[in-house]
C-alpha cells in the first residue's frame, strides 16, 4: 500500500484524458459538434482536469456547486474547494444550445480541439459575487476580477472529457509530469513526506531559503512551475526552468529536489489561490505545501500572510495535506546569512528583503542587483534574458509594498 498522501475527496486520482481508439473516436465526433471558444483560463483548467490535478472534478461546475464554492469553499457533494472552475459563452450561443447536447471545447488562442462537454445546465452568475468572495476586492486593476469580469455572460456546466494537452508534453518534456507520474518517481525515490514549492518566479535566495528548510523536515521538495499564462513582465517559463536547474545543479544536494511545471495559469487569488494550490499538490503526491509571504498575491490587495491564516480558516479535514508556513525571510549582513523574522533579532538596516518582483524590477531597469539578493549563475541568465529585450517589450514593474518589506 503507497505510503504517499492519497488525493483530494477521492480514493484514487480521476484523469479525464482520453487515449488510444477512445480519443480517435471522440476526436472524430467532436468535428459534428458546436464548437465552443474557450478562453486560456478554461482551458488551462480543463488541461488540469484532464491530466487529474484537479481531482474529483468530472467537469465544469453548475451554479449550486459555482454558490457552495464562493460562499463556503464546499461543493455539493460535501467536497472541499476553494476557487469556481467555470466556463462561459455569450448568451446568444447559450440560447441555441440545449441540455443534454454535447459540444466541442476549442481553445480560442490556438483553434485547437480541447475536449468535449455534455451541457447539463446553462446558468447566470453575479461577477462581481465571486470577485469578492475569491479576490477581496472587485477592483477591475486585478488581473484575476478583469478576469472574472471579461467572462461571457452565461456558464455552462457538465461533464467533460479532455483531447489534448495543448504544446506542453512537446515543450517541456520531463518536466511536464501528471499527478500520476510524479507519485510513481515519489514511490521509487522512497519518498512518503513531500514539500511542493510554487513558483511562477525564477528563485531568488528566499525561495532557496525556504526549500532547504524543506529538504530539512521532508524526505524530498517538490519545485513546481506554473507554465500556463502569466501577467505582463513576468519572466518566460523556459528562462525560469534554466534559472531552476541551474541553482538546483550547484546548490542543492543531489535528489533532494525534484522540478515540475504545471500547465495552469494565475488567478493571484492570493490566499484561495494557496487553497487551491494545496488542493492539486495533494493530487501530485505531496504532503506539505510551502507557503511563504503573499503567497499568489499581487499588489497590496492581501496581507503578507493571509494565505497562512487562511488554512487555519477551513474545516480540519478539508485538506490532508498541510501548509509549511515560513515566515518572511531575507538576507542579514549581521547574521551573515539567511534568515527569517523568527530567527533574526536584528534591525531592518541589515536586511537585504529578497522579493521576485524587486528582481524583476531591477533587472528591467538595467540597474546593478544588491550582493546575497540571487545566486550569480541564477542571475546571469536572468540578465543575458533581459539584455536581449527591446525596450517595448519592458514592461514598468511597480513595487507593492510587501515587494518592499513594508507591512
Amino acid at each position: 500500500m503507497s505510503k504517499l498522501i492519497a488525493p483530494h475527496g477521492s480514493e484514487e486520482l480521476k484523469p479525464l484524458l482520453l487515449t488510444g481508439d477512445e480519443l480517435k473516436e471522440e476526436q472524430k465526433k467532436a468535428k459534428t459538434l458546436t464548437q465552443i471558444k474557450m478562453t486560456s483560463r478554461e482551458t488551462s483548467d480543463l488541461i488540469m482536469m484532464g491530466i487529474g490535478a484537479f481531482t474529483p472534478l468530472t467537469g465544469f461546475m453548475g451554479k449550486a456547486d459555482w454558490q457552495g464554492v464562493c460562499n463556503e469553499m464546499m461543493m455539493t457533494n460535501g467536497i472541499f474547494w476553494p476557487i469556481p472552475i467555470t466556463l462561459s459563452t455569450t448568451e446568444g450561443q447559450a440560447d441555441s444550445l440545449k441540455k443534454g447536447e454535447e459540444v466541442a471545447l476549442i481553445d480560442e488562442e490556438s483553434g485547437e480541439l480541447m475536449g468535449t462537454m455534455k451541457i447539463e445546465e446553462k446558468y447566470i452568475i453575479d461577477k462581481e459575487h465571486e470577485c469578492k468572495q475569491v479576490f477581496k476586492t472587485i477592483d477591475h486593476e486585478h488581473p484575476g476580477v478583469h478576469k472574472v469580469i471579461s467572462q461571457e455572460m452565461v456558464n455552462l456546466a457538465g461533464a467533460v472529457k479532455v483531447l489534448n494537452e495543448l504544446h506542453y508534453p512537446q515543450e517541456y518534456g520531463e518536466l511536464y509530469m501528471r499527478p500520476a507520474q510524479t507519485r510513481e518517481l515519489f514511490k521509487e525515490k522512497g519518498w512518503s513526506k513531500v514539500a511542493a514549492l510554487q513558483l511562477r518566479n525564477p528563485m531568488h535566495r528566499a525561495h532557496e531559503y525556504l526549500a532547504k528548510i524543506a529538504v530539512e523536515v521532508c524526505d524530498g521538495v517538490f519545485i513546481h512551475q506554473l507554465v500556463g499564462k502569466l501577467k505582463a513582465g513576468d519572466i518566460p517559463a523556459d528562462i525560469r526552468v534554466r534559472a531552476i536547474n541551474t541553482l538546483a545543479e550547484h546548490y542543492f544536494v543531489k535528489d533532494t529536489c525534484i522540478q515540475g511545471v504545471y500547465p495552469m495559469e494565475m488567478r493571484y487569488a492570493g490566499p484561495r489561490e494557496a487553497l487551491l494550490h494545496g488542493v492539486f499538490r495533494q493530487n501530485y503526491g505531496c504532503s506539505h505545501l510551502l507557503v511563504g509571504r503573499d503567497h499568489a498575491g499581487v499588489g497590496n490587495y492581501y496581507g503578507p500572510f493571509d494565505a497562512h491564516h487562511i488554512f487555519d480558516e477551513i474545516p480540519s479535514d478539508a485538506l490532508l495535506l498541510q501548509p509549511l508556513r515560513i515566515d518572511n525571510t531575507f538576507y542579514c549582513t549581521k547574521c551573515d546569512g539567511m534568515a527569517s523574522m523568527k530567527t533574526c533579532p536584528h534591525d531592518n538596516q541589515y536586511r537585504v528583503i529578497l522579493s521576485g518582483t524587486m528582481l524583476r524590477k531591477l533587472l528591467s531597469e538595467n540597474q546593478d542587483v544588491p550582493d546575497h539578493f540571487s545566486r550569480p549563475e541564477v542571475l546571469a541568465i536572468l540578465k543575458e534574458y533581459y539584455a536581449k529585450l527591446d525596450e517595448a517589450e519592458k514592461i514598468e514593474i511597480k513595487l507593492h509594498k510587501h515587494a518592499k518589506g513594508e507591512k
